[in-house]
């Protein structure tokens, strides 16, 4: 199968699907997949595998799942094997919170989750309540639970945060080594937050990627995201994402969102050029959802360059 290529001749086959709004935690930075709005309509275990399979059928291959928080949902294992049944899908990965990993690990890679991203901003729990309104013990008892069922590789999801955990990346590093993860350090992007909370927490991350080059044994930028740099320590891996004034990651960009209540959406920065597909759905329309599919694609274009 020939992969579809957007205007840019950038290629489509990462599909990132949030499955709710929900979430457990508040962190202060969360930008919930770029989506404004509060619908309360959820898609249904069937809405999301149509819009998968549709997507696979034009070259997608790995699809991470998101939210809110992907755990707040019930029947997230069930939502995992139907789309596991998708032919030609390589992955199913997730991005949660961790907070309830713990108790769904061992499901979730039973029903066909290849791979896990968990969102860890500090290891100081007075830091981790201040920022996520929550603990950090069932967190870190959930990246375990990942590790030892073999989510692999679990990557942990730092995000960046000027006077709050910049102090903080050696001792994740070190945490990440012991845990037998791999750390993505990320930088703050400006989407649902303020322009006054951007200013305040914003952190530049080219001193850092000049830092880690530094003390590591390699350095080689990943392939099929964004051209992520990968700085390869003694004992663990360091990606830095790295959006902002970038124009190597819009670029390099291959992904598409499906929100959850339905909307195709072709860049996280934008909200004007979303693809509303309930109403193919609802009706059962086939050729109404790959007209919507394929206008998403060409809705896409690199936003560091325009």
């Amino acid at each position: 199968m020939k992969m579809l290529l957007d205007l840019y001749n950038r290629p489509i086959y990462n599909l990132r699907i949030s499955v709710t709004s929900k979430c457990n935690l508040r962190c202060f930075y969360c930008h919930s997949e770029g989506v404004k709005n509060k619908d309360n309509r959820l898609m249904s275990i069937d809405e999301i595998t149509t819009l998968a399979r549709l997507a696979v059928s034009y070259g997608v291959k790995t699809i991470k799942l998101t939210g809110g928080e992907p755990l707040c949902r019930e029947d997230i294992t069930d939502i995992v094997k139907a789309l596991f049944s998708i032919e030609g899908l390589a992955e199913i990965s997730m991005v949660t919170n961790g907070y309830y990993l713990d108790k769904y690990a061992q499901r979730l890679k039973d029903a066909g989750l290849k791979r896990v991203n968990v969102s860890l901003p500090t290891l100081d729990p007075e830091k981790f309540k201040k920022i996520t309104g929550g603990e950090l013990q069932p967190v870190v008892a959930g990246i375990k639970s990942a590790v030892a069922v073999g989510l692999n590789p679990v990557k942990i999801n730092m995000v960046l945060l000027k006077g709050i955990n910049d102090d903080e990346v050696d001792s994740m590093i070190n945490f990440s080594a012991k845990a037998g993860v791999i750390l993505q350090l990320i930088e703050l992007e400006p989407v649902r937050v303020s322009s006054t909370t951007y200013r305040k927490y914003h952190e530049q991350v080219d001193s850092l990627e000049e830092k880690l080059a530094r003390s590591s044994k390699a350095i080689y930028l990943r392939g099929d995201m964004h051209k992520r740099k990968i700085f390869e320590m003694d004992s663990t891996k360091v990606e830095v994402v790295h959006p902002i004034e970038n124009t190597e990651f819009c670029y390099n960009c291959s992904r598409l969102r499906i929100t959850y209540d339905g909307h195709f959406k072709p860049c996280l920065m934008k909200s004007d050029d979303d693809v509303d597909t309930r109403k193919y759905l609802e009706n059962g329309d086939y050729d109404g959802l790959r007209n919507a599919f394929l206008q998403a694609v060409l809705n896409r274009r690199p936003f560091c360059i325009r």
